[in-house]
């Protein structure tokens, strides 16, 4: 018999990378409790009639993507595609009852996606639904904790795309003015955009397909037909955004891939991922609670997706690694434990020290120094602990000079002078 293998598009998360998980997960907790959100966990497996009427039958998630089965009473059951459905579920079901409920959420998800770096078949999220207020501060409160824990996860250089889809009447005006100006391009749409121009227009904004974006820069904006409900709830939206001193940039063409939402949509992107740069996407569905058989509810939310924040954290430990400032290398008991005192008062100093703790021969620490990309090697040798001196040799000019321990700790503002230029 062949050895068993986790099924493609599954992964094991190995203890090497399991810190990262950790360090996400605590984060976002401390965060959530900050902001007075509560933890539910919805089950894995629901009935499949849960996501065809929330997520909506003409969406890829629940034509192309859901694993379905029916179980061993006929029933047809589903491995949950998303979370939010669950929660309003619950909500509904646990009668929560009136006024602002706050909830976040951590778990595995299932779709049948063509596995890459940072997409997978079971993938994990975590997120939070504000269900209860209409009012534009609780989108705004959302997007704001989803940008500090982004903020305290260290990431930067991410985007905010802000966009609204209005309440029902002004999608179905935009659909119609959509649909208007696609039909005459029809034949040169791709594949997908050709089905969805019957059964989700909307959709098409958001296709990849190079030509299909092209035609699709061309189309009337969704913000031209909203209302004056909706302008309004926009606007106060984006005037908030700006009070928080948050940037964004306008992006008429984000729709989101569920049908459940209204007025506010959002999504984070890191476009270092690439083609995969949406690490966070949310916004408001006012129609779900009531689609799902509750009261008339209005909710908003997002949800993050781990795998791709994984990326980004390693990403950003590769470019600390190469901000390393001193490696320190040493050799012999009274070398070794000078190394071990300097290198502490380095980074009390607020350098970034590695120290070599291999006690290998000086040429095969010298050869990790080189690799570490540390801008400056420091060597203690049974030469410089007899005379509490040190060695400190600049990786790029191979300049060195010999120099006293304590001196060179008295002079860490110059060290940081001459390392930033």
């Amino acid at each position: 018999m062949g050895e068993i293998q986790a099924l493609r598009g599954v992964q094991d998360i190995l203890p090497e990378e399991i810190g990262y998980w950790q360090q996400i997960e605590a984060t976002a907790r401390d965060i959530f409790a900050r902001a007075i959100y509560q933890e539910i966990r919805p089950p894995i497996i629901e009935q499949t009639e849960l996501f065809e009427r929330g997520i909506g039958e003409a969406t890829d998630v629940v034509g192309k993507e859901m694993y379905t089965f029916r179980d061993r009473g006929d029933r047809s059951i589903t491995l949950r595609p998303e979370l939010t459905a669950g929660v309003v579920r619950a909500y509904i079901q646990h009668n929560f009852g009136a006024g602002v409920h706050r909830l976040w959420y951590t778990g595995p998800v299932f779709r049948y996606e063509r596995p890459g770096a940072g997409r997978q078949r079971q993938f994990h999220q975590i997120g939070m639904e504000n269900i209860g207020s209409l009012d534009p501060r609780a989108d705004v409160e959302v997007i704001a904790i989803a940008l500090q824990l982004f903020q305290e996860l260290r990431l930067k250089n991410l985007v905010l795309d802000l966009n609204s889809v209005g309440r029902g009447e002004d999608r179905q005006r935009y659909r119609e003015a959509l649909v208007s100006f696609l039909n005459p391009y029809k034949d040169e749409l791709d594949k997908d955009s050709q089905d969805r121009l019957t059964r989700n227009p909307l959709r098409i904004l958001d296709s990849k397909d190079k030509r299909t974006r092209e035609i699709v820069a061309d189309a009337p904006s969704l913000l031209d037909y909203l209302g004056d409900e909706s302008r309004q709830h926009f606007d106060r939206v984006g005037q908030m955004l700006s009070d928080l001193e948050i940037a964004y940039r306008l992006n008429p063409c984000l729709v989101r891939g569920l049908d459940y939402y209204t007025h506010t949509a959002f999504e984070i992107k890191a476009e270092s991922l690439g083609n995969e740069a949406t690490i966070c996407g949310g916004g408001r569905y006012d129609g779900l609670v009531a689609e799902l058989g509750g009261k008339d509810t209005p909710a908003v939310g997002w949800a993050l997706g781990m795998e791709r924040l994984v990326l980004l954290l390693k990403q950003l430990e590769a470019e600390q690694k190469r901000e390393l400032d001193f490696y320190l290398v040493s050799r012999g008991d009274r070398a070794e434990a000078q190394a071990l005192v300097l290198a502490q008062k380095l980074r009390y100093f607020n350098f970034s020290v590695e120290l070599d703790l291999s006690g290998a021969a000086l040429k095969k620490q010298f050869k990790r120094a080189d690799r570490s990309g540390a801008k400056a090697c420091l060597v203690i040798g049974d030469a410089e602990a007899e005379n509490q001196t040190v060695n400190l040799k600049w990786m790029d000019t191979q300049k060195q000079e010999a120099i006293a321990q304590s001196q060179l700790l008295a002079m860490t503002d110059t060290l940081k002078a001459q390392m930033k230029s």
